[in-house]
């Protein structure tokens, strides 16, 4: 079994491993923990599951769809700005064309682009649309949130 050093940085580092034939290549990860290090094997090829960016509920995707039929629009745009009580608020805007890094997200044949600023805040988000008396408006429900201001205008994390 021959192997081959890669990277140490931040108390990471990678080896190749490989012996006879395909199926005896493998890429082992050692992380430095609290106790040690730790030592994940998995085979060269094999991809760790992608986590979703975004997740759209029924009612937003028919929203959504709305909206473009509407418009005569190809995405709508999610993205983030500074402001508001917290800190950052959600913005939704047309969009004819996707940014070199923006992340696409189709789901029922609409297609939502997120901008590259804003993947790492709005990461496995799920994006609602609400219709009451009250209220008609797009709703997210975001795992990174520490917090939010009363009228749930912003949110910082």
């Amino acid at each position: 079994l021959h192997e081959g050093l890669g990277c140490l940085a931040a108390g990471v580092r990678t080896s190749l491993a490989w012996g006879r034939g395909p199926r005896a290549r493998t890429r082992v990860t050692h992380l430095r923990g609290v106790g040690g290090w730790l030592t994940a094997v998995r085979p060269m090829g094999s991809r760790i599951p992608k986590k979703q960016v975004l997740q759209l509920t029924d009612a937003a995707v028919q929203r959504v769809r709305d909206l473009l039929q509407l418009r005569g629009k190809e995405y709508v745009k999610l993205g983030l700005k500074s402001r508001g009580c917290n800190g950052l608020t959600y913005t939704l805007n047309y969009s004819d064309e996707k940014g070199k890094f923006d992340e696409v997200v189709t789901q029922d044949g609409v297609s939502v682009i997120v901008d590259s600023k804003a993947i790492m805040y709005v990461l496995g988000t799920t994006m609602d649309y609400v219709e009451d008396r009250l209220r008609r408006e797009f709703v997210f429900h975001n795992p990174n949130s520490k917090g939010e201001c009363g009228c749930g205008e912003s949110f910082n994390v």
